[in-house]
């Protein structure tokens, strides 16, 4: 799964948190916060097994006739789908060469209609629970602001980061057991 950048909005505002936690107020070491705070919303996305901001994700799936599940979540939409030749070439489905759903938990699912499709699609979806930085929860926001701090004083030095910052969000996490792709 790929993703788009985070919102530089949502950028911008963790970096602005991270300061006022920090405590600074020179704008000297901006770049570099904003390094450390889109590092910080990447990891934690990747913690929970979710997708917390609000962005375009592109996915890569086998050409099957069974029900198969997107890896990213919560989706918002799925808005293409597109086979993708072993050349790389890719050319949009007609809306009857496929099905689309997404779940009561967020989770998309696709499945191939058409016999003679075979391959790979890219799948376009529109995938995250906020729309911006004040619309995360606040321990969301909050182990972003004491992971973005970490980093920051620690960039010199190896240190595990805080206990706090995984007890934050992991009422978040979504667990996957065994590979629960597929749907009757």
């Amino acid at each position: 799964m790929d993703a788009a950048a985070f919102p530089p909005a949502v950028i911008a505002d963790a970096r602005d948190a991270a300061k006022t936690h920090l405590r600074i107020e020179t704008t000297g070491e901006d770049v570099l916060i904003e390094e450390l705070a889109a590092a910080a919303l990447a990891l934690g996305e990747r913690f929970t097994g979710t997708a917390w901001i609000a962005r375009e994700w592109q996915e890569m799936l086998p050409a099957m006739r069974e029900w198969r599940m997107l890896a990213t979540a919560p989706v918002n939409a799925i808005s293409a789908v597109e086979a993708v030749a072993v050349a790389g070439d890719a050319s949009p489905l007609s809306v009857d060469d496929f099905r689309i759903d997404i779940d009561a938990q967020g989770r998309g699912w696709l499945r191939t209609v058409a016999p003679d499709i075979a391959g790979r699609l890219r799948v376009t979806i529109n995938a995250g629970a906020a729309a911006g930085w004040s619309d995360l929860a606040p321990p969301l926001r909050q182990g972003i602001v004491l992971l973005t701090a970490h980093l920051f004083g620690n960039r010199e030095r190896d240190e595990a980061p805080p206990a706090a910052v995984a007890a934050l969000w992991r009422p978040w996490r979504r667990m996957a057991i065994g590979s629960a792709v597929q749907r009757a």
